[in-house]
């Protein structure tokens, strides 16, 4: 079984950081902050290590927030050539990497009313690894300020601080403070994805396709405006980058959205679904077969994903959308596809026993659907 993701806070980086910390600070007392940082640790989820790191910080950092955060900037390992989050620095020659999630947190609790001088320490974090959770509090609390900052970096030399204009005013991050003012309206941050769209970056169009789709999630025509008016013309990263902005339309089967990538015809055709097995248990695999027989006299363009309608503790079904295929139907075509799909347990989803469907999704529409059981 691979290692819990959660370790990757652990006791080893917690002594690492107090090493670092005192090497610039002399008068750090390390073996307090090791004491408070990893008592009882292993029985913590991620979060909760990160939180439970930065309340040891609290306690034995400087109280004054200029020489605190002054203190972890020169702790800092060196930045390194990559762009890549969490690759840019060696975490053997100072702060980087997974540590710098609590220190982040930090940042965010005592330098929220010293905003100027705490948004120039994650500008200093982002890039030896990701400053974007701690980001999200001064969004609620220092809105015109954060978003002045954020314009000025969006041209800054670095990716990683780039990135982190697009990555940390997402309105639905995963893990992060949900920014409710930018869910309701985004338009305060389209701008700054537009400036980023054709970023020199992947990793940056990367978080910039990302940003779009959460915006897709509340408001799908906006996005579908924006595919539209920046399809015409565009390069084939900026393509790579509004398909995949689309996805959660595509999947959702959005007419208009399958419409502007030429999928949104009805299939004419055939399409039958068969599962083997059609019993298994958590941690094998399912094995699906999907034949296609088109009935058209022209080429059809179909975008095929399936989803799986999960089993919930009580007994109700909700459906999980997967990418299958792009493909070519020519016409009167017979066609085979095949596909494995994992039921191994992940720690983002929890099986339960029971029967379950799994359908076949043709640009946009539920054509074929066979069930399974599944066994703990």
């Amino acid at each position: 079984m691979p290692e819990p993701f959660k370790n990757l806070i652990n006791e080893g980086l917690v002594r690492a950081a107090a090493a670092h910390l005192q090497r610039v600070w002399p008068d750090f007392d390390k073996r307090r902050f090791v004491r408070l940082a990893a008592a009882g640790l292993d029985a913590l989820e991620m979060k909760a290590r990160a939180m439970q790191i930065c309340a040891a910080l609290e306690a034995t950092l400087p109280a004054d927030f200029g020489a605190a955060a002054a203190v972890v900037e020169a702790a800092l390992a060196p930045v390194a050539g990559s762009d890549a989050p969490g690759e840019t620095s060696d975490p053997s020659e100072g702060l980087a990497g997974w540590i710098l999630w609590p220190v982040g947190e930090f940042v965010a609790r005592r330098g929220i009313d010293q905003p100027v001088r705490a948004l120039a320490a994650l500008h200093a974090l982002t890039q030896r690894f990701t400053a974007e959770f701690a980001l999200r509090p001064f969004f609620v609390r220092h809105l015109a300020l954060t978003f002045t900052t954020l314009q000025r970096w969006a041209t800054d030399p670095s990716a990683a601080v780039r990135r982190l204009v697009s990555e940390g005013s997402r309105p639905r991050l995963p893990w992060g403070l949900r920014l409710q003012s930018l869910v309701v309206d985004p338009s305060p941050t389209l701008p700054l994805l537009a400036a980023l769209q054709d970023d020199a970056s992947e990793s940056v169009r990367r978080s910039v396709a990302n940003h779009l789709n959460d915006i897709a999630k509340d408001h799908p025509a906006l996005v579908a405006d924006w595919v539209e008016r920046h399809l015409q013309g565009a390069s084939p990263d900026r393509i790579a980058l509004l398909r995949h902005a689309s996805r959660t339309l595509i999947k959702q089967g959005d007419a208009r959205m399958l419409t502007l990538w030429g999928v949104g015809r009805r299939f004419a055709g055939s399409a039958v679904l068969e599962l083997a097995p059609t019993r298994l248990a958590v941690g094998q695999t399912l094995h699906f077969t999907l034949s296609l027989q088109s009935t058209s006299t022209r080429v059809q363009r179909l975008a095929i994903d399936y989803a799986v309608h999960h089993v919930k503790a009580d007994g109700r079904t909700t459906p999980k959308v997967f990418k299958g295929w792009l493909i070519e139907l020519a016409p009167h075509e017979t066609r085979r596809l095949e596909k494995h799909h994992s039921m191994r347990a992940v720690t983002t989803r929890r099986y339960h026993p029971g029967r379950h469907t799994l359908d076949v999704r043709l640009n946009g529409q539920v054509q074929a659907q066979a069930e399974f059981t599944l066994d703990l």
